[in-house]
């Protein structure tokens, strides 16, 4: 796993895990090696040898589609610690969670404070995470727009919880989804603009772009 982010403060490891591009990452204190790991993909070897080298405190999850989860077991039998998951998510699990994470929830680990952003939309317990300048927005936001819907109604809780949860951090905050590539505030909230500005069927949901609908 290669170095994402560094800096005295803290230590992003990222991993790309097959077969749906998923991303798992790796919150390491600098000062103490505590860690938190963020989702447990299917791929999860590289993943358990990475957070083996570290003391792993804890283990969240964004939320609790199966590519998200699937590697959960395997993990926690090798790196035992608890798991926190938003509890409207919590019974796809295994076996259930050490934590139900609510609303601005606080995961440390050394030095490093985490805050747990309850956004549902994408599925009822999404949960995001904050730390300084960095949020791990699972599938909620992506570089572009929101995470897939279901229905408008989901749809529109998606945004909701976008510019009310989201939206409202520094513009110069760097979020790491769930897949793919980075994004940044900033960038969201100008796109996102482009999208309130104009009209949409009441029908709308599904893959939705910012700049495109």
């Amino acid at each position: 796993m290669t170095t994402h982010y560094a800096d005295e403060e803290i230590t992003i490891y990222k991993v790309k895990c097959a077969p749906y591009d998923n991303n798992a990452y790796l919150l390491v204190c600098p000062k103490t090696n505590e860690s938190i790991i963020i989702d447990t993909p299917a791929d999860h070897c590289e993943l358990i040898r990475s957070a083996k080298d570290s003391d792993v405190k804890a283990i969240l999850i964004t939320h609790n589609h199966s590519d998200h989860i699937q590697g959960l077991t395997q993990v926690t039998s090798t790196i035992p610690c608890p798991v926190g998951i938003g509890e409207a998510d919590a019974g796809a699990l295994p076996k259930p969670p050490g934590r139900f994470l609510k609303d601005g929830d606080i995961v440390t680990a050394g030095t490093i404070v985490l805050q747990a952003l309850s956004t549902p939309g994408h599925t009822p317990g999404s949960t995001c995470f904050v730390v300084g300048k960095h949020l791990f927005s699972g599938d909620t936001l992506f570089p572009g727009g929101p995470g897939r819907s279901g229905s408008p109604q989901d749809l529109a809780l998606t945004i909701d919880s976008i510019t009310k949860k989201l939206f409202v951090l520094s513009d110069v905050a760097i979020f790491h989804p769930g897949h793919g590539e980075d994004g940044d505030i900033k960038t969201a909230k100008q796109e996102y603009a482009v999208f309130e500005s104009k009209d949409h069927p009441a029908n709308l949901y599904g893959d939705v772009l910012w700049l495109r609908d």
